[in-house]
């Protein structure tokens, strides 16, 4: 599980992914166009974590960028991405690259929701000719009003938490949006087939925890078969002939249909769902870029040649709720030096990153969450976190004055990996290692 020291905020995270992802593609700051980020980390009721993005262009002058903040608990990010796609298929779009930036701190007060925690951003460049290229007509979004996960107290970092209705309601808004997805994808000619699960080669979903991952892969399943008017009870639908008549809405908790689906579906999801996951395992969940931690992780588990031309299917969701599906498609142009390869080979190190963390004990990481508990908006403050753990190249916090105006530097610059497309940080400051059990 990744975490913060007090030398990290929100804002250097975005900082630290945003520079990374301009450096390694030697992209001119005058050519982006639009700024958004994606946060629910909130340090300020009024002032966007993009503005602080804004000291980034200073030097090339560049102050004609479109976009601000979006928040809506672990949705925001990807309503960031679809604005900018929104924007660049607009009569606004002036030729410019987007920038896209999600991320997150994730705190829980002591108790069994700490250990599902993490934290980390993504930066994503948004244009023309890009490796991969999203679908169009086939993204599906299902909204409601409820109250399953929220953070109405100002003056804390935890959420007020329904667990099991939380886990209803994402279990029901992905029934909606694959419903939805399912249909336009038929009519797109995008799935001319019995199964949405045959149409695309990977699986992606925002990742509380691993294991809801692998109910929400099986409930797709389930999905597909209550669909399919002649299921093949003797090959991929083996197990299931006593719940050819049930009702989606009444099995969110009924162990013997889970069960069965999970059992049925497991080899699909080793292949296409559980490379997904190296980033959740290791880092735990960052909200907003959750799901592209999930897209990190499967691009770092492919080489070139088996990535191109393959289809991912992501789900989105967002408490209270907002949640949607969508598709995309890697480019098959496999040419030396082109996109997609910079794109692959920029992730190819990912483990390695993510191993070279640094590890401590989880008594450290509750000294350091009481320490975030103590200084939380605290101004003046001075962080007393070690700078030396971090990575080259990190933003970190120096202070905070007595009007709660923060200030940032970054950490010296000794070198960098391979051109890359898109840039992730899975809190490279710190880690701890726990065995968890969970249902």
């Amino acid at each position: 599980m990744g975490f913060c020291s007090d030398r990290e905020d929100i804002n250097t995270l975005c900082l630290t992914v945003v520079q990374r992802l301009m450096e390694k593609n030697s992209i001119d700051y005058n050519d982006i166009g639009r700024l958004e980020v994606g946060t629910e980390t909130i340090i300020d009721k009024s002032k966007s974590a993009k503005t602080v993005l804004m000291q980034l262009f200073e030097d090339s002058g560049n102050t004609d960028i479109e976009g601000v903040d979006t928040t809506n608990a672990c949705y925001g990010g990807t309503a960031a991405l679809f604005n900018a796609v929104n924007w660049i298929e607009s009569s606004s779009w002036d030729g410019r690259y987007a920038l896209v930036v999600a991320g997150d701190i994730a705190v829980y007060a002591t108790g069994n929701a700490r250990c599902t925690g993490g934290a980390g951003a993504v930066a994503m460049l948004v244009g023309s000719d890009a490796p991969l290229v999203i679908d169009r007509g086939v993204r599906s979004s299902h909204m409601q009003h409820v109250y399953d996960f929220y953070k109405p107290d100002m003056a804390s970092e935890y959420p007020t938490v329904d667990g099991k209705l939380s886990i209803q309601c994402y279990l029901h808004a992905l029934d909606k949006c694959f419903e939805r997805y399912t249909n336009k994808a038929i009519a797109a000619g995008i799935r001319t087939g019995k199964s949405t699960l045959d149409m695309a080669d990977g699986f992606l979903f925002h990742s509380p925890y691993c294991k809801l991952v692998q109910k929400s892969f099986a409930r797709l399943l389930l999905n597909d078969f209550l669909r399919d008017e002649t299921p093949d009870f003797k090959g991929r639908y083996a197990g299931l002939e006593a719940f050819k008549d049930i009702k989606l809405e009444e099995t969110y908790f009924d162990r013997s249909v889970e069960t069965a689906v999970m059992a049925a579906s497991k080899e699909l999801f080793e292949l296409k769902t559980k490379p997904t996951l190296l980033v959740a395992n290791q880092v735990g969940n960052m909200y907003t870029p959750s799901l592209y931690g999930g897209l990190a992780s499967y691009i770092s588990q492919h080489t070139l040649d088996l990535i191109a031309g393959k289809r991912v299917v992501l789900f989105s969701y967002g408490s209270g709720l907002a949640s949607s599906m969508f598709s995309m498609k890697f480019t098959d142009n496999k040419s030396a030096g082109g996109a997609l390869e910079r794109l692959v080979n920029s992730l190819s190190d990912l483990k390695l990153r993510l191993d070279s963390r640094q590890c401590v004990a989880p008594e450290d990481f509750d000294r350091n969450m009481k320490l975030r508990e103590q200084t939380h908006h605290l101004a003046p403050y001075n962080p007393v976190g070690s700078t030396s753990v971090l990575f080259p190249g990190t933003w970190y916090l120096t202070e905070v004055d007595n009007m709660h105006r923060r200030k940032y530097e970054r950490t010296s610059l000794t070198h960098f990996e391979d051109v890359c497309m898109t840039e992730v940080k899975q809190m490279e400051t710190n880690a701890f290692q726990e065995t968890v059990s969970s249902s």
